[in-house]
Parts: structure tokens; sequence; C-alpha cells
């Protein structure tokens, strides 16, 4: 994960208000470990773990039937500048969506990533299926 080494705890990156040790990170690397309650909180941690380049974490909680082989780390020009939730639909107990816009910047151009999420749960933990692009 990207920090800086002198700095407290910094903002978690999905917007939540709180420190990343309060928030995301247990998720992706502590006792909470794959374990988001719901899919917003899914897609929120995921959003977070993209920021701190945690790919391993990505791909764990990528559905198998659409997960990559891989993922590449960050590159350095990118910046995570942000994301909003705009809206979490739940089709049914296994089933939901979530409309969000992250925003970054890469070489100098800023950019909005506007997606409709899907997301399925299986055994009890919540699944990233896919995305169709706005």
């Amino acid at each position: 994960m990207r920090t800086p080494a002198s700095a407290g705890p910094l903002a978690c990156p999905c917007g939540s208000g709180l420190a990343y040790p309060d928030c995301c990170e247990p998720w992706h690397h502590g006792p909470r470990h794959l374990q988001a309650p719901n899919a917003v909180a899914l897609m929120r941690s995921r959003y977070s773990a993209f920021v701190t380049d945690a790919l391993q974490y990505l791909l764990d909680t990528w559905h198998p039937d659409t997960r990559p082989a891989q993922l590449d780390p960050n590159p350095a020009d990118l910046k995570w500048l942000g994301l909003q939730v705009k809206q979490h639909i739940e089709q049914d107990a296994d089933h939901a969506s979530v409309e969000f816009v992250a925003r970054y910047r890469q070489a100098g151009r800023a950019t909005r990533l506007h997606e409709i999420s899907r997301f399925v749960r299986q055994d009890g933990r919540w699944f990233y299926l896919d995305g169709q692009h706005r």
C-alpha cells in the first residue's frame, strides 16, 4: 500500500470519513478480510483496493466466472481523486447493483469512471460480478 511513512492514519480512500485502518484496511488485510457485509461496502472497499494497489483483495473479491487472471498495479502517473456512490439497489438477498463515479487523473488528464456494478452473494460472501460503463 502506498502511504507516507511519516504521516498518521490517512483518510480512507472510499470517502467514508474514517481513517483507512478503521475502514477498508481490515477488509483488505485484517480481521474482516473478505467479509464486506453488503454490496455497497464491498464496492467501496474495492475502490480503496484499487487506490492502494491491494491487488490480491481485488482478485479475491471478483467472482470466479468473470475474474481476470491478474491485475497490474497503478501506473506511476495515475492518481485516484475520489469516489461518489450514486445509487445502491438490492434486487434480492443475494443480488445487488451499485452505481458509482470514480475520478482519477493520469498523465495530467482528469477522467471519470461511471459504472453500474453487479454483485452476487455466494456462501455468505459478496463478490463483484461485472460492470456496465455509463
